[in-house]
């Protein structure tokens, strides 16, 4: 029985409770934190939890009882809690985004080197079938060399998402909707198509003016052999539509699914491939469902870790290749110039000092409140079906 803390009670932990409920013969939650104890008490008992309530993590760290580590808190601390729990010899798994820098990533790598024990980060739309799927037939090979990718993390936040106390400031968000929203999609892009040489950005607040942060962002990506690739980031769109697609040289796919292959005629116009279109359908199609998605896949993933000794799907190595894409992604946009990657240790925009030093303040937060209350809802991102 692996035994389970999670550290922060806002809206995203309902999804830690969820998932780890969804195996009761695998794990239990037994302790629960958050500076504010009465959010803690009110998920212990909408759960019917037999779980304990601290206000500090640090009360926790010499429990003997507690295994895994759920981390939920504002991104400004997700470094600082990884560490102390992975220092006392817990396994840690840590929402998005991983850390406010790449320091900070590379700090918790260590100490889950040093301890020997798990690392994860949370990136729960790998653990959705189209995305699982697309990244089979990509890497297939059937569509050929990828020419061109499109990621389009569209968002929409009303005006009051930003009064949370923490939100919209990069003292404690860490920044805006490239780093908070766009992560998952920059994740999987990340995974798919790995590491760019160069990156180009704009930055912008045009609805947002009580947030620091920009709330939207568009990057031009260059990769080896000529590919490229454009990330838009936004908590301005209606609709929230989201997708990420691949043209390569033979066919274009994407998530949500969608399929077209193009062959040449002699005056080099396209006519459509019926047949390459019907394979890589086949292909798709052929690919097993998961057996859970969303959190509760990526949860069982890291169960199944611990329980056998290997690695997650999601890595610390993971985490830090996005956080590395979204700071080339700031560095290009304050500092409006091409920035080359990868990002070294001697880079200022390596440290969250220097990112902060740079960063663009589009506005002044002019308000703050400390709890929006559970009653409201929340959204995690497209299904892309």
């Amino acid at each position: 029985m692996i035994r389970v803390a999670i550290i922060g009670t806002g809206n995203i932990s309902s999804a830690h409770i969820n998932a780890y409920l969804a195996f009761p013969e695998r794990c239990k939650i037994v302790a629960l934190c958050d500076i504010y104890p009465d959010k803690a008490l009110e998920k212990v008992e909408t759960y019917h939890l037999e779980a304990d309530v601290v206000d500090d993590h640090k009360e926790l760290l010499e429990r003997e009882d507690i295994d895994l580590v759920s981390v939920c808190t504002p991104p400004f601390c997700h470094a600082e809690i990884a560490i102390n729990f992975l220092n006392a010899g817990k396994n840690v798994m840590v929402e998005k985004p991983m850390a406010a820098s790449l320091e900070e990533c590379d700090q918790m790598i260590a100490a889950s080197g040093a301890s020997g024990k798990l690392l994860a980060v949370i990136a729960q739309n790998r653990f959705k079938d189209p995305v699982m799927r697309l990244k089979a037939v990509l890497d297939s090979g059937k569509i050929g060399r990828v020419l061109h990718a499109q990621v389009d993390s569209f968002w929409w936040r009303g005006h009051c998402y930003y009064d949370l106390w923490w939100r919209g400031l990069w003292e404690k968000e860490g920044g805006g909707c490239t780093l908070n929203h766009a992560v998952h999609h920059i994740d999987m892009l990340g995974w798919m198509l790995g590491k760019p040489t160069k990156v180009q950005a704009m930055l912008s607040n045009t609805a947002h003016d009580n947030a620091e942060v920009e709330d939207i962002s568009i990057a031009a990506l260059q990769y080896p052999f000529g590919t490229v690739a454009q990330v838009t980031s936004s908590v301005i769109h209606h609709g929230e539509e989201q997708q990420v697609i691949f043209q390569g040289e033979k066919a274009r796919i994407s998530a949500p699914w969608k399929i077209y292959a193009s062959t040449s005629l002699d005056n080099g116009f396209p006519i459509e491939n019926i047949e390459l279109e019907k394979d890589l359908e086949k292909l798709y199609d052929s690919i097993p469902e998961l057996a859970y998605t969303g959190h509760e896949g990526e949860i069982d993933n890291v169960l199944t870790a611990i329980e056998t000794g290997e690695q997650p799907l999601i890595t610390g190595e993971s985490g830090r290749l996005t956080i590395e894409l979204i700071t080339a992604i700031y560095k290009a946009g304050f500092e409006q110039r091409t920035v080359e990657l990868p990002i070294t240790v001697q880079d200022e925009y390596y440290t969250v000092q220097g990112i902060q030093k740079n960063a663009i303040h589009f506005y002044e937060k002019t308000n703050s409140v400390v709890d929006f209350g559970t009653s409201q809802g929340f959204t995690v991102g497209s299904e892309y079906k």
